[in-house]
């Protein structure tokens, strides 16, 4: 046996660092040293502070999480490690693997994806957001030509924007209230309006703000039969929306996207772990280091998830485990 360390959430908005017991790998199974991991903010955020509804506990569980989500739990899905034992064509690479906040783990090896020697530690903790973001991107399907809003600068958000912006002809704003975002959109080439200044009548809208006035603001911007995307996961907040509005004259398409298929026209065309290799192949690009904030140290978590639970602002956190990353 084998210790390793492990972020668990204990209550409503408490967390603290435990001591855990690691077995030798098995058969199908490899030992991960974690470099560093990520906090995505949002998501993460509904669990630390207690806002997963019962009903959505089995849909909300992680690969690798422990305890549920009436604490405590051990939740986390976006580690960068390395390979010390497994098979000899693993060892000693880096991995993205869906796991908790932990100093080292025991992974099947179906949830383990070879991060590319190009793209760093740190940055390779974003590859779950950008999954999300392709799979947005698949059920979106952005046409040249199109007039897009994409509507909240979060990381999800601005990932599938910086996307779909590469699509010919597609004229693209992303729109969010904080304008101190705009450095941020910039270094990813996007343009970032405030509310007041979006065009109106927009052929596709990628709704990604986690806030229901985020979505009524998408349906009143959304031209004749437009396809709103809806890419925000609300957790147990209800989410009242004018239906009876232009909803219907307007014939509007209100279309969900969640990471837990493959989305659109590629399901059944590309499996998962395909998904995650063309996300991992999609962050060899620096200009998304923008996303990062942190590092912070992986001791520190339980004070660093009580901060970010309250800075709206934060993007992509990242938790060193160890100096290398």
């Amino acid at each position: 046996m084998s210790d390793a360390r492990a972020f668990w959430i204990v209550a409503p908005g408490r967390g603290e660092i435990r001591d855990e017991a690691l077995r030798p790998p098995g058969e199908g199974e490899a030992a991960v040293e974690t470099l560093a991991s990520g906090i995505s903010r949002g998501t993460e955020s509904l669990v630390f502070t207690g806002r997963v509804p019962p009903s959505q506990h089995d849909a909300m569980r992680c690969p690798m999480q422990e305890g549920g989500f009436d604490f405590p739990v051990k939740y986390g899905y976006s580690a960068v490690g390395r390979v010390t034992a497994g098979p000899e064509a693993l060892t000693g690479k880096r991995v993205f693997c869906l796991a908790p906040h932990q100093t080292r783990l025991v992974v099947p090896l179906g949830l383990l994806s070879v991060v590319p020697d190009a793209v760093p530690a740190p940055r390779a903790v974003l590859a779950a957001n950008m999954e999300t973001a392709v799979n947005i991107a698949w059920d979106a399907a952005a046409l040249p030509g199109e007039r897009v809003l994409v509507v909240g600068a979060g990381v999800v958000g601005l990932l599938a924007a910086f996307l779909i912006a590469r699509i010919p002809g597609v004229s693209l704003a992303v729109i969010d209230p904080d304008a101190g975002k705009a450095r941020v959109a910039a270094a990813l080439g996007l343009t970032l309006l405030a509310p007041e200044e979006a065009m109106g009548d927009a052929d596709l809208i990628v709704h990604a703000s986690g806030a229901p006035e985020g979505l009524r603001f998408a349906l009143a911007h959304a031209a004749f039969e437009a396809r709103i995307v809806e890419a925000s996961w609300f957790g147990d907040k209800p989410v009242p929306l004018p239906l009876g509005e232009a909803f219907h004259s307007r014939r509007l398409r209100l279309i969900s996207s969640q990471v837990g298929h493959i989305g659109g026209a590629m399901r059944g065309r590309r499996s998962y772990a395909e998904r995650m290799a063309l996300a991992l192949s999609l962050l060899d690009d620096a200009r998304l280091d923008a996303l990062l904030d942190g590092p912070s140290a992986f001791d520190d978590l339980p004070a660093t998830m009580a901060r970010l639970a309250a800075a709206p602002g934060v993007l992509c956190h990242v938790v060193r485990h160890r100096h290398e990353a």
